[in-house]
């Protein structure tokens, strides 16, 4: 294990994590989501990964926006994350098999 330490961790938010790691299908994710978040709240978390992705795939802000309709605050935010934040994005993206060339 890494020596990283979120901000957020709590016995808490560990609870919600391990909910989450309970999941076993995409399925089970739609019906735990659409009850714990509101459809905005789900729409964001949504479009930030699109973002991130498309950032990825070096995509300009405007095409970036145009896609995902993010603020240019919203593509701004996740650039930094991908740069400097705690690495999440670009876990979840390289388990993904998100390449910078645009293919998967």
């Amino acid at each position: 294990m890494s020596d990283f330490k979120s901000k957020l961790e709590n016995e808490q938010m560990d609870f919600l994590f391990d909910a989450i790691l309970t999941l076993k299908n995409r399925e089970e994710c739609y019906r735990f989501f659409e009850d714990i978040c509101t459809i905005n709240e789900i729409k964001a978390i949504e479009q930030r990964l699109q973002v991130a992705k498309m950032l990825l795939q070096k995509h300009t802000y405007t095409d970036i926006g145009e896609t995902t309709g993010a603020s240019t605050a919203t593509i701004s935010r996740v650039n930094k994350c991908l740069n400097y934040g705690a690495e999440g994005y670009n876990i979840v993206l390289e388990r993904l098999n998100i390449k910078e060339d645009g293919k998967r």
